[in-house]
């Protein structure tokens, strides 16, 4: 249940740009989000009406657009770094594995200048 309240926790944060997000909330809302967009993709692809589960995954997608984004803009606040850092994601290949070497390091412990740890 407490993986649930953390993925809720982030929709509901979903206008917080600012501040910090540590490590388990973001891998939580990553992997449940990952797995949500899985479902639908399979299921758009191989069931009867296909047209249905597209459409609901292109709604969960838009729908989870920005607090993916805000979450993004947290996670890099936690290590310290600011969110320009997103625009490595436009390199291809290499920049989604830095911005995913970034996400899996620790964030700076106690309070930087993005707010108080998360942790705390």
């Amino acid at each position: 249940m407490e993986y649930l309240d953390l993925y809720v926790g982030v929709l509901k944060k979903y206008t917080a740009f600012s501040g910090r997000a540590g490590r388990k909330e973001f891998w939580v809302f990553f992997l449940i989000n990952y797995v949500i967009t899985i479902i639908l993709n399979s299921l758009g692809s191989t069931s009867g009406p296909r047209i249905v589960f597209l459409i609901l995954l292109i709604i969960y997608a838009l729908g989870t657009l920005i607090p993916n984004l805000a979450l993004w803009f947290r996670r890099l606040h936690d290590r310290d770094l600011s969110a320009w850092n997103l625009l490595y994601g436009l390199i291809p290949l290499a920049g989604v594995i830095i911005l995913i070497v970034m996400a899996a390091k620790a964030g700076t412990p106690g309070d930087n200048k993005y707010g108080a740890s998360p942790t705390a």
